[in-house]
């Protein structure tokens, strides 16, 4: 299957890269490649990235795109963001078709988890 002009890459910023390294390893178990101290990147999430040192943030109150994860198990999941020492913005919540909070990382950026509602 062709990859030509589909989504492969996305970039966050991060003030502190180590502290958000050692919150996503934690709450979801993702490994890291640094490239010097100011970048970091993670492959195989779905979508491979990295976070760049900037005093930045990236929330969808500012207009960013909203990052989601998906998740076997939400209320597994919320409790290890907690644990990490992630801040939840939006605890579980239904939506058409789902399930999912929203977080606040480390570095102050913006994601979600969601899954299916179980039939």
């Amino acid at each position: 299957m062709s990859q030509h002009e589909k989504l492969n890459y996305v970039e966050f910023p991060a003030k502190n890269i180590p502290a958000t390294k050692q919150f996503f390893e934690k709450a979801f178990g993702w490994t890291f490649e640094d490239f010097g101290p100011d970048y970091t990147a993670f492959t195989d999430q779905g979508l491979d990235g990295g976070f760049y040192r900037a005093d930045l943030t990236s929330t969808a109150a500012n207009g960013a795109a909203l990052l989601v994860l998906l998740s076997d198990n939400l209320e597994l999941s919320q409790a290890n963001v907690e644990l990490a020492g992630g801040k939840i913005t939006k605890p579980i919540f239904i939506f058409p078709g789902g399930r999912r909070f929203q977080f606040i990382e480390p570095s102050g950026n913006e994601l979600a988890v969601w899954s299916k509602i179980s039939t």
